[in-house]
């Protein structure tokens, strides 16, 4: 018989307490994608869910998988059946359906992230900064540039030394054409934080100034210090698209390979590999490559660029067919509040009305004059044939102190054939070989015509004196 004396009933308690709360502590894992090192595992991580990885992603505003994005949105459909007050799980899921409509292109997602987000914000109308930053990139994602920057600007004014809030703040900016403001907050981004997110935003503002290597050499840090394959994936894209426009085939499609096989989802990469492999004469793989990646991600630039491939293969048919998809594509857009009046006026320059599209464009222009919309507008004026206002924009689009610091073959392709339209010979010459000096391979249906126009523009005279500018 043991002699000890029993334990009281209220230590017995307190006791057993102890021990259930040490065992619930043992067995939970921390959401966002902290490890969790359980004590009989010797040191052994467990690997974090497929929700705590695109939460962690879509916190930090990095790309996620798309399989993890799925888990995350409805992991938190089912939580806020049962706690629909909170705002904080909104906010999540809204950010997490703005993801998923840019990685599969399918703007039906806006929507619902839309009305996760102003949930959140009714939920908790005050202080609310997750919220505001999800609309913001959603408004980022419809190419809503002024409604993102208003956005943007409410979530700083609440957490202004909080990282996530600057990214989204940059991309409005570039798309209004604020190279200077995208600069300002670019630096106070890299005083709160480094690492590969920032890494390859300091990237795209770089290249948006024409700093190629030091773009470079970003992307290159942000591939290196990449955690889940989705990150690096795209990262590799962007070095890939980088690669592209500066004319290197061979080392944007070895980018473009890699992205792919570190992601199969990574679409933007599949449509890449079409542009190098279509440069290479490799038709054949760059059709099957472009097919994939509409299949999967059909996003109507990519629908246009299939479309000019197959024209320049004399398969107007099969272009056609792509133009219809472009077109379809748009309005389904258009349906769902995003803006594609970019795309749609660039298509209609060169493959359908100018005069409409310069209708469209100079609303676009009107109300966010990007580089890009500068280059657009100046186009289709020149195929409207009104070059004298082409001119200027086409200068915004090419000149560093204009503002257009990006080094686009495509760009001064278009700035020298409006040159050459308005006699300008020696100017449209000099542009037209350096767009071939860019990138001798731009465009299937352009690269032929600028070399053409430099074979007619000839050599110049030499008796001719300075062109004036």
């Amino acid at each position: 018989m043991d002699d000890k004396p029993s334990e009281p009933p209220r230590r017995r308690g307190r006791r057993g307490l102890r021990r259930a709360l040490l065992a619930s502590a043992a067995g939970c894992t921390v959401i966002g994608g902290v490890l969790v090192l359980l004590p009989w595992d010797r040191g052994t991580p467990l690997a974090p869910t497929p929700e705590a990885r695109a939460l962690a992603a879509v916190g930090s505003g990095v790309p996620a998988a798309l399989p993890d994005l799925e888990a995350l949105a409805a992991e938190r459909e089912r939580h806020l059946r049962r706690h629909p007050k909170d705002a904080l799980a909104w906010a999540v899921l809204g950010s997490a359906r703005v993801e998923q409509g840019l990685r599969l292109a399918d703007p039906a997602y806006w929507p619902r992230a839309e009305k996760a987000l102003r949930t959140s914000l009714k939920v908790r109308p005050k202080d609310n900064a997750p919220a505001l930053r999800g609309l913001a990139a959603l408004a980022n994602a419809r190419r809503d540039f002024t409604r993102a920057r208003e956005w943007g600007e409410a979530a700083r004014k609440l957490e202004p030394k909080r990282w996530t809030t600057y990214p989204p703040l940059i991309e409005a900016s570039a798309g209004l054409g604020d190279d200077e403001e995208a600069g300002r907050l670019l630096e106070r981004l890299t005083a709160l934080r480094d690492g590969p997110a920032v890494m390859a935003r300091a990237a795209a503002v770089y290249r948006d100034r024409g700093w190629r290597e030091d773009a470079a050499a970003k992307l290159a840090d942000a591939v290196s210090a990449a955690g889940e394959p989705a990150e690096r994936a795209a990262y590799l894209e962007r070095a890939g698209q980088l690669a592209w426009e500066r004319g290197d085939r061979e080392d944007a499609l070895r980018h473009f390979r890699e992205a792919v096989r570190t992601d199969p989802d990574q679409r933007a990469a599949q449509a890449g590999q079409g542009r190098a492999l279509a440069s290479l004469g490799r038709t054949t793989e760059a059709l099957g490559a472009y097919r994939a990646a509409l299949a999967k991600q059909p996003r109507p630039e990519y629908a246009l660029e299939l479309g000019e491939l197959y024209e320049s293969l004399g398969l107007k048919q099969a272009a056609g067919v792509q133009y219809g998809v472009l077109r379809q594509r748009v309005r389904l857009a258009a349906g769902h509040g995003a803006d594609e009046e970019l795309v749609l006026g660039r298509f209609e320059a060169d493959h359908g009305d100018a005069a409409e599209a310069v209708r469209r464009l100079r609303r676009e222009w009107e109300r966010q004059p990007s580089t890009e919309v500068a280059d657009a507008l100046g186009w289709a004026l020149h195929r409207a044939g009104r070059d004298e206002e082409a001119l200027p924009f086409a200068v915004r689009a090419t000149e560093g102190t204009a503002g257009g610091g990006v080094r686009s073959a495509l760009y001064v392709f278009h700035r020298g054939m409006t040159e050459r339209s308005l006699e300008r010979y020696g100017a449209a010459r000099r542009h037209l070989t350096e767009a071939l000096r860019i990138n001798p391979w731009f465009s299937p249906l352009h690269a032929p015509r600028a070399k053409r126009a430099l074979g007619e523009l000839g050599e110049p005279s030499v008796q001719a004196g300075p062109e004036p500018t």
